[in-house]
This record gives structure tokens, sequence and C-alpha cells, in this order.
């Protein structure tokens, strides 16, 4: 298990002092970045063979939010490769070393130069060593739609939602998506699933429904088609 060591501070807490959803998920994602990087396995090594890993889901289960200045630690391993998908966990841990989140997620790699998948290549294979999946109650990569959604005000895609990639951030999808639950609602689950890729100048537009347990979040382009669909529970 790849780890690092980090003290939440306060540009990552929200009005209560307690670690943000996004801010989590920012940790997993550098967790997973360092990885590669220390692997040689990076954004160099990536945009010279013309390859791009894109996420295709997550699943996000939070037991607690850590609070300003408490020292935590961050984890992931890949625990399978097949064809062109990969599958990674991640973890929060506190300094007693007890979970505070666990993540999983499943990521697709592609050609820059065609948008297609590609086979993920032995050296990379061979460079991320396969670890025991994390025990978690594992959700289903589908989310299901509600019959009703009610659409509301568009979103234009902006400078500061793109990453090096040149497309929108995963995070930055559930950003906007929290962006549409009720004030004060807890989230101890998040589930989501990434559909196609969000560039400059494109029009999002965000579907809400609501049903009994979850909030559910689908952001269409202007076809109708969704670029994620996110659920909050």
């Amino acid at each position: 298990m790849y780890t690092f060591e980090s003290r939440i501070r306060y540009s990552e807490t929200d009005s209560e002092g307690k670690l943000t959803m996004a801010s989590l998920i920012n940790y997993f994602q550098d967790c997973s970045t360092f990885q590669s990087e220390d692997l040689g396995l990076g954004l160099n090594y990536l945009k010279e063979r013309h390859m791009v890993w894109v996420l295709s889901s997550w699943q996000i289960v939070a037991k607690r939010y850590p609070a300003l200045c408490e020292k935590v630690t961050i984890a992931t391993l890949p625990y399978d490769m097949k064809g062109f998908l990969g599958s990674r966990n991640f973890a929060m841990l506190d300094e007693k070393g007890e979970y505070v989140a666990k993540a999983n997620s499943l990521w697709s790699l592609l050609d820059t130069e065609t948008g297609k998948p590609t086979a993920i290549p032995m050296e990379m294979r061979e460079g991320y060593r396969l670890e025991e999946k994390l025990e978690m109650e594992y959700a289903p990569r589908k989310i299901a739609l509600p019959a009703d959604l009610a659409v509301r005000e568009a979103v234009v895609v902006r400078k500061h939602h793109l990453d090096t990639n040149y497309h929108v951030n995963n995070q930055q999808f559930i950003n906007i998506a929290m962006d549409y639950l009720p004030e004060n609602r807890g989230v101890r689950q998040i589930r989501a699933e990434y559909k196609k890729q969000a560039f400059l100048d494109d029009v999002l537009i965000p579907c809400v429904a609501q049903e009994e347990n979850r909030f559910v979040i689908a952001l269409r382009d202007e076809a109708g088609k969704p670029y994620v669909v996110v659920e909050f529970s």
C-alpha cells in the first residue's frame, strides 16, 4: 500500500472546521499521482506515449470527516488490471490507524491520439504491484436514474474546472453536483459514474432527483447525454 502523511489544512475545511468531500477526493487523487510519479509512470511517461488514465467510476465512503489540524495518512493500492481497465482502492486513516474513509475506483487507459481505449502496457503492469483489495461494501458501478429529474440552470465549463488533460477533472464534476444538495445534508457515500469527458466551454445541464435515501444528479450535454451521474447518500 502506497501512503503519504498530511495534516488537515484550513483551506480544506468547511464552515464547521471539518474536511470537505471535495478535499478528500483531492487527497485520493494526489495519492495515486504521487505513486505514479514515484514509479516513473506519471504525467511525462503518459504524455510521451500518448496515453491518459480517465476515471470511469468512484465509490467513496466516509465514516467521518477529520477536523482542522488532524494528522492523517492517505493510502492507495491498485488491485486489478484487465485489458484497458485498472481498479484501485483509496483510504484515509487517522493517527490511531483507524479508517475514516475508504474508496473504490475504476479507471480506463485511453490513447490520446485516437480517443479510444488502449491495452495497459507490460511495463505499467509490472510497475504497479497489485495487492489485495480493501474490505468494504462494494456498490455496483452503474447508477440507476430516477424517473423524474428536475432540470436546473446550465453550467458552462470554465478554465478552473480543467486539469492537465484539459478536460473537467472528476472532482470538479462532483463539486458541481454537490451544489444541488440541500443545505446541511450530510453525505456518507458518493458514487459517480463517468460517461464522457467535458472540455472548455461545454455546457452542463444539471438534472436533479431526490429519493428517500439518496440524491441523484446527472450532468448532461445539450443533447441530453450524460457526462456523469452522481449519487449522494
